[in-house]
Parts: C-alpha cells; sequence; structure tokens
C-alpha cells in the first residue's frame, strides 16, 4: 500500500538535476548558469571545465548529473543533449556581524543558492527545420 508515484512534471525529452543549499550569491552564480544556458552538453562542460570561476565547478557537477540522469533514468542520447535551462534561485541568508568601532556593527551576509539544469534530447529533424 505504497502511494502512487507523482507523474512527471518534465517532458519525456527531457532531465533536470537539482543543487540545494550552494555557497554562492544568487548574482554570481547566475553569471556561470547564462554562460552555458542554450550550449550543447559537451560544450558546456568544456566552457565549465575551463572557467576561471570558483562556483563553476559545482555547476559542472549539476550538469553531469543531469546528464547522467538523461541518460540513465530517461534513455536519452548524450550526444544530442542541450542544456535547455539553467536556473538559480534564492536559499537561506546567513547573518552574522563583526563588531567595529565605538559599539557598532558591521553587518555580514553570507548568501546561499539553489541551482537547476535542464537538459534537453535535440532532435536532428528540429535543426533542419530552423536553417
Amino acid at each position: 500500500m505504497s502511494k502512487k508515484t507523482a507523474p512527471r512534471d518534465l517532458p519525456d525529452t527531457e532531465a533536470k538535476a537539482f543543487a540545494a543549499s550552494i555557497r554562492v550569491s544568487p548574482r554570481k552564480l547566475n553569471i556561470v548558469a547564462q554562460s552555458i544556458r542554450g550550449l550543447k552538453a559537451e560544450a558546456a562542460l568544456a566552457q565549465l571545465t575551463f572557467s576561471r570561476r570558483r562556483i563553476a565547478q559545482d555547476v559542472k557537477k549539476v550538469l553531469q548529473s543531469a546528464i547522467a540522469n538523461a541518460e540513465n533514468n530517461h534513455q536519452l542520447d548524450v550526444d544530442r543533449l542541450v542544456v535547455a535551462e539553467a536556473y538559480v534561485g534564492k536559499a537561506l541568508v546567513m547573518k552574522r556581524f563583526s563588531a567595529r568601532a565605538r559599539g557598532r556593527v558591521g553587518h555580514i551576509v553570507k548568501p546561499f543558492s539553489n541551482l537547476t539544469v535542464v537538459v534537453r534530447e535535440h532532435s536532428e529533424r528540429a535543426s533542419e527545420e530552423k536553417a
């Protein structure tokens, strides 16, 4: 008597991966996510591998997870995957303070972010129709 599985919220040609509470501000993470949107999965991995930003390694792990989900869970062709969506959301913010002169306080905020990467299998027919 288990409950029924929830229906998939993505089409059959898509797979996604989600990372919660990444220790970086959403603004910085969105710059890296923006650089891979719309790229082929292979090109996106190369872009993240050689990116100089620290957070690019975490984004690369999430992208690799999405590719693995597409291959193993949904039997999609890895060579035809495209990063359809890469979006960032706000998570919690740790608030700290440092003591300053004359009894004042310097506020420190340590933001966290959520990252979602959706990969889609790109059909050959669709690319021919656009051309």
